[in-house]
């Protein structure tokens, strides 16, 4: 007797509808929470890929925000170039206050600042002569910090940014700076002062005799980012 009944249940469980009655109430329960547990699934595969478009929008604006900060970059580097070779080309001008024959011997006078705040006043003009607006924050750091490319005498011949990576842009510069494609690091972009190719460039300045030593410039100023701009050395009149 006692099987029969449970036989009766099983058949019963296995077929929920029999002659027109209605589905128990336990297996209405059973497919609630079936259905309960594939919107969670759902939910969830909803929520990654959510999450994963975001990612992407981030990495995507993250991207063009380095590489606006890369043109900035480029342009305050040769706010800093053009400063240096004024200032290197100062005590030569025509116009310079300090009479020709009293100048500086030549090849010291092409020599970069001791400091980048003598680009904001030149204490060689008995007036104010700036040679550079201010003293620019680097645009991928936010600070005022730059490398200095120095010669063996001390004097900066270049600038270049301390922001650690690989700059984006590889390809596709200004003439000025061809030199820095396939950069490895931005210390690779160096914004320099050019001193020996402007040298046979400067027609205002006094001819310089075979003898007289010319500057030396350690090779650090040469690596693979140190700008070839090539224009003759004037001075900034216009800071």
């Amino acid at each position: 007797m006692t099987l029969k009944v449970v036989r009766k249940a099983r058949i019963e469980m296995a077929n929920p509808m029999r002659n027109g009655e209605s589905v128990r109430p336990s297996t209405q329960i059973f497919r609630s929470v079936k259905a309960a547990g594939f919107a969670y699934v759902l939910l969830l595969a909803l929520i990654a890929v959510i999450a994963l478009l975001a990612s992407s929008a981030i990495r995507l604006g993250a991207q063009m925000a380095r590489r606006d900060a890369e043109q900035s970059l480029l342009f305050v580097g040769s706010e800093f170039s053009s400063a240096l070779r004024s200032y290197a080309a100062f005590a030569n001008a025509p116009h310079s206050s300090v009479p020709l024959s009293s100048a500086l011997p030549a090849a010291a006078a092409l020599r970069g600042p001791r400091t980048l705040e003598e680009l904001l006043k030149d204490n060689r003009s008995p007036g104010l002569k700036r040679h550079l607006r201010k003293i620019y924050a680097d645009p991928m750091t936010g600070l005022e910090n730059w490398g200095l490319v120095k010669d063996p005498a001390g004097f900066i011949v270049g600038v270049y940014s301390l922001a650690p990576g690989r700059p984006i842009q590889q390809t596709g510069f200004d003439t000025r700076f061809s030199n820095f494609e396939e950069a490895q690091s931005y210390a690779d972009w160096v914004f320099a002062l050019s001193i020996l190719p402007a040298l046979s460039s400067v027609s205002s300045a006094p001819s310089i005799p075979t003898s007289a030593p010319r500057p030396s410039v350690s090779p650090l100023s040469f690596k693979s980012g140190v700008s070839t701009d090539n224009s003759p050395l004037q001075p900034n009149t216009n800071r």
